[in-house]
């Protein structure tokens, strides 16, 4: 007899040929201790243009690769749900780690019917004085809004209710997909949560890169730049987010 899927991993990859394994070992490990069986999870990456061994990677690895010509983490994570047939998705980037439990958790979440989705939150995977004040920066925004990073999950029927995420925005579509989540709750009385017990690992490799101070630095100097040249953002995403691997 053929296992249930019960969830879907999507995983958004482009050039991810050295950090995505460590993902996947984490995936495996979440798998083999999920209740109703590895099997019960399927995990999908949405290969995005990618020049490198990213997709024979992720095949070689039991996932289902699909691929996705689009530039754009939107288009990516779109691309990846459209090929899930299970109630439940879940997205996770491919610089991520995830939690032991996390499918367990998303499970129990779920079958809760005054929860609409939500997300694990994350840790870091090394600290430093400036690691430590940019996130406590950003903590204040998320007791605020409810919302969060990490692993992002929901069910698929919602998913398509509100449209998946939104591509014509090539950053922050994981807010603005959250809040579309959030509405769509609130009009059901039902919330967003976080599941803080089971963070994600959040990769540091843009602090390794541009130094651990830089988000005060270079947003700062990005927000200057917009008065004087309003071009200048969108070239300062496409450096930061799109250009930084081959």
């Amino acid at each position: 007899m053929q296992t249930e899927i019960r969830q879907t991993l999507v995983i958004p990859a482009h050039n991810e040929e050295a950090l995505l394994p460590r993902l996947l070992d984490t995936v495996d490990v979440a798998r083999a201790r999920y209740s109703f069986g590895a099997s019960a999870i399927d995990v999908i990456v949405a290969d995005n243009a990618s020049t490198d061994r990213t997709a024979e990677i992720a095949a070689a690895r039991g996932c289902r690769v699909v691929p996705v010509v689009k530039r754009a983490i939107a288009a990516a994570r779109n691309g990846g749900a459209a090929g899930a047939q299970s109630a439940i998705l879940a997205f996770v980037d491919a610089d991520t780690q995830i939690h032991p439990e996390t499918f367990n958790g998303i499970e129990r979440t779920l079958a809760d019917n005054r929860i609409v989705g939500g997300a694990t939150g994350v840790t870091l995977e090394r600290w430093s004085l400036a690691l430590v004040a940019t996130y406590l920066a950003i903590i204040p925004l998320v007791l605020v809004t409810g919302m969060d990073a990490g692993v992002v999950f929901c069910r698929r029927s919602d998913f398509i209710e509100i449209g998946g995420y939104n591509e014509r925005l090539l950053v922050a579509e994981d807010v603005a997909f959250l809040w579309a989540l959030k509405r769509l709750g609130r009009s059901r009385r039902q919330r967003l949560t976080r599941l803080r017990s089971m963070k994600a690992v959040a990769s540091t490799r843009k602090f390794d890169r541009h130094g651990d101070w830089h988000y005060f630095r270079d947003f700062a100097r990005m927000a200057f730049g917009r008065i004087r040249n309003p071009k200048s953002t969108d070239e300062f995403i496409q450096r930061y987010w799109y250009n930084d691997r081959p």
